[in-house]
């Protein structure tokens, strides 16, 4: 195929066509509440491509050394959601009730919406991560021995005061009356 521009006539072979992806990360942290974002592209970005919602994913591949951390959610540039109940990375109208991309507002309403699928592309704008409460190098990480601490001191026996139980109160029954 032939390009004419300012230059004249180009061949399209001479130019590669490489659509790198970009990707606007927010990465919450529900230890402390806390939220930071962050925008990837090249190499760390195509790492993300083909992973789905709900992997967990070690933050050093993206350039982030807090551990692993989940896909938790995302959008496209149009905002979209993403839903883990729809396979493919596709745009889909799907009939909800609750969750991502809809919020009724009377109990029980229905409506069919757009939503995209759970896995990422190149498509995806934004992902949501939620980093991970451990990780398995911490659970595998010896504890360093501390000196055994003595045992408590037993406490002095009180002395228990007796006291006297109350008399019951009586509850007289009201006669039946008779017709």
């Amino acid at each position: 195929m032939l390009i004419k521009g300012i230059e004249g006539v180009v061949s399209l072979r001479d130019y590669e066509v490489s659509k790198m992806a970009k990707f606007k990360l927010i990465i919450s942290d529900p230890a402390t509440g806390k939220s930071t974002a962050s925008e990837v592209e090249g190499a760390r970005a195509q790492a993300l491509v083909g992973r789905s919602l709900g992997e967990i994913i070690d933050g050093s591949a993206l350039g982030i050394s807090r551990g692993r951390i989940m896909i938790s959610g995302g959008c496209d540039k149009n905002g979209i959601p993403m839903r883990a109940d729809v396979h493919g990375g596709v745009k889909k109208y799907i009939v909800l009730s609750s969750g991502p991309g809809f919020r009724p507002i009377r109990h029980g309403e229905r409506r069919r919406k757009l939503v995209r699928g759970r896995t990422v592309t190149d498509e995806t704008y934004q992902i949501n991560f939620t980093m991970t409460k451990q990780t398995e190098v911490e659970q595998q990480r010896p504890i360093e021995a501390k000196p055994p601490t003595p045992p408590p001191a037993p406490k002095p026996a009180k002395a228990k005061t007796v006291e006297k139980p109350k008399p019951k109160k009586t509850a007289k029954k009201a006669a039946k009356k008779s017709k």
